[in-house]
This record gives C-alpha cells, sequence and structure tokens, in this order.
C-alpha cells in the first residue's frame, strides 16, 4: 500500500529536521571537547623593566640560550636549564634595547641596539661581559636593524641612521659604507619602522625590505642603491614584518588591525596577496619560525597570536600578560621535541611556550 503524497512530504520534512538538530548537536559536542589554549610551559622573571627584545641562540647544547633586552638598557642571558639569568650586560646607558642577533658562524659574539643611538658589538668568549666595538648611527627613532651573514667573516648590517628617513648599510666588521638609502622627497614615506635584509638563492646580490610610517612596504635594490618596488599595505606605521625567501613571500603587521601577506614575484614587484582583520589594533611584532610552517604575533592587547603560514590560518590565541607584548620569537633547534617561543612584555615578564612541535 502507497502513502499518500503528503504524508511523504511530512515524513521527508521530519527526517531533515531530525538531521540538522543531529548536526547541531554534534558541533556543540566537538566544540567543547576543543583542547583550551596552552599555558606557559614557564615564566622568566627578573628583568625589572619592559621587555622590548628577544633573540634566541641554538649551540650543541641541549637548550637554547635566550638573550633579552629591557626599558632599562640591561641585556640578560637566560638560562634555561635553571630558568635564572646567568648574566646582565650593561652597555646601552640605562636607554631601551631594541634588537638583538647573534651569528651562526661566531660562536660567543652579538649584536645589540639601543636608543643611546648606538650599536653594541659584544665578545662573550671566556666570560667577557664588556661591548668589544660599536657603531654609533645617531639615530633616536624605533627601527630595528637587520643582519645578513653572508660568509664566515663578512656580514651586511641594515640599520636607521641620523637623518630620520635615511638607511645605511654596513660592511662589518670592517664597518664600511655599502650604500645610503633614502626615499626621493616627493615620496612622503616618513621613517623607516622595520628592516630585513635577505638574499635570494643562487648568489644574487642582496635586497633590504623597510617598512615606513606611511604603511608602505619599499624593496631597495642595494646594488643600485634605489628604490626597486613599493607596496602601500597598511594605514598605519609598519610595526614589523617578516620574510619568506624561499616562497617569495611577506607578512606585516601594523598599528591597525589587519595582517597583510605580500609576495615579491619575479619582475621585482611587491604585490598584495592576502589579509586576515584582528580582534583589536596594534601588532607590535611578527615573526616567522625557522621551519616557515608557524607565524606568531605580539599584540598590543596582551595576546599573542599564532597563524599556520601555508593559509594564513588562525590556531590559537594565547593569554597570560597583563600589558602590551612586545617581541615574540622562536628557538631555531634542530630538534623538533626542543622548539620554543618566547614572548616578552611591558608587563617585566618573559612567557617560553612549547607548542605545535609536530606542526
Amino acid at each position: 500500500m502507497f502513502l499518500d503524497g503528503r504524508v511523504q512530504i511530512w515524513m521527508l520534512r521530519m527526517s531533515l529536521s531530525w538531521m540538522r538538530r543531529s548536526i547541531k548537536c554534534l558541533s556543540v559536542v566537538m566544540a567543547a571537547s576543543a583542547p583550551p589554549p596552552p599555558d606557559p610551559q614557564y615564566v622568566l622573571r627578573g628583568t625589572n623593566d619592559a621587555v622590548n627584545s628577544l633573540h634566541f641562540h641554538c649551540s650543541d647544547q641541549n637548550l637554547p640560550t635566550l638573550f633579552s633586552g629591557s626599558s632599562n638598557g640591561l641585556i640578560h642571558i637566560w638560562s634555561l636549564k635553571t630558568r635564572r639569568v646567568e648574566k646582565a650586560l650593561d652597555g646601552h646607558s640605562g636607554k631601551s634595547v631594541l634588537w638583538l642577533s647573534t651569528l651562526c658562524s661566531r660562536k660567543n659574539f652579538l649584536l645589540s641596539q639601543g636608543r643611546d643611538r648606538n650599536i653594541c658589538l659584544w665578545d662573550l668568549a671566556e666570560g667577557r661581559s664588556a661591548v668589544s666595538d660599536s657603531v654609533s648611527t645617531g639615530n633616536v627613532g624605533f627601527c630595528k636593524c637587520s643582519l645578513l651573514e653572508l660568509a664566515e667573516r663578512r656580514w651586511l648590517l641594515a640599520t636607521p641612521w641620523e637623518d630620520l628617513g635615511e638607511v645605511r648599510v654596513l660592511e662589518l666588521p670592517s664597518k664600511k659604507l655599502v650604500c645610503t638609502l633614502k626615499p626621493e622627497a616627493g615620496a612622503k614615506l616618513g621613517m623607516p619602522i622595520s628592516l630585513k635584509l635577505w638574499q635570494p638563492a643562487g648568489g644574487s646580490h642582496p635586497f633590504l625590505l623597510a617598512g615606513y610610517e606611511d604603511g608602505s612596504v619599499v624593496l631597495w635594490n642595494l646594488a643600485m642603491g634605489k628604490m626597486q618596488s613599493r607596496l602601500a599595505c597598511h594605514e598605519g606605521p609598519v610595526m614589523s614584518f617578516d620574510f619568506d625567501p624561499d616562497k617569495a613571500k611577506g607578512v606585516s603587521g601594523s598599528s591597525e588591525k589587519m595582517l597583510c601577506v605580500w609576495s615579491h614575484n619575479e619582475q621585482q614587484n611587491l604585490q598584495l596577496q592576502q589579509t586576515y582583520e584582528l580582534t583589536n589594533p596594534g601588532i607590535a611584532e611578527v615573526t616567522l619560525r625557522q621551519d616557515k610552517k608557524l607565524l606568531a604575533t605580539a599584540g598590543w592587547d596582551h595576546r599573542i597570536r599564532l597563524f599556520g603560514w601555508k593559509k594564513l590560518k588562525p590556531l590559537a590565541v594565547l593569554g597570560y600578560h597583563s600589558a602590551s607584548v612586545h617581541s615574540v620569537a622562536f628557538s631555531d633547534h634542530s630538534q623538533p621535541s626542543e622548539r620554543l617561543m618566547a614572548a616578552g612584555s611591558k608587563d617585566h615578564r618573559i612567557s617560553v611556550w612549547s607548542i605545535y612541535n609536530q606542526t
């Protein structure tokens, strides 16, 4: 016996309604079972001021060394085994330490940039703790330097200079001037805020990427000493960016809510690829993990955000700090199980995280 057509339609509607309720219930269960964001593995205290800069250096030891630079001018060297300060370096006359870097080819060699207008070179071998050399830039801004190793005894340093719109590239350790980069008067870029030296594969000459006060990212050709391409991608100053030379792709953050992903094509032009809007404005730093799988951002809203780099997929929002996060850094340890991430904040604390090691 066949059912009346109206009865069949009623039964179909009931079946669809049941399926929708089942799917909704399943979604609620899955959301409820999703793990919460992790807590820090541990927290480092004792800087006694805001932490502006962080840098990991991995040696033959199981754990990397962490360097931190503070607003009081001190550089702290942390043992992650004891989770205590091993040594404090004082070379910037009480002025904020903006940037720290080490060399792969020279063990125990550290560079630091401070708001005292100096870049200090430290040879920390045999327990030394005095500045071994320095470069005076005359610059009082907040733009961080960039370092590129070309050979074992030759590296390039890009640094903002006394004229606030000017960047100079020096060869170290000789301090020889390679080029001076200054926009044309009509460009109206403002001051440089962030810098990144990089060298394409195949031994080509290096380039410099620079983020400016007007929201532009500029590609500079060092061999020619001129601007190659300019991309206006932000409405506020480009506070920080990072670049993946293998994919010829970069990401930048500013004082606004937007993350911008852009690429560098074969014609030496910068092109906007993708944007992502955050909940709150203000990105102090963006950093790619060394394996180019993770992106981390340091936020003015006290948060650290993690993204998958391939598609800029949001992965986690980490909330521990009680004030603006100024810096975030990844360790470059070769063993995935030993990879760490550190974040430094205005709240005087450094949070150390062990997350997404399998990613």
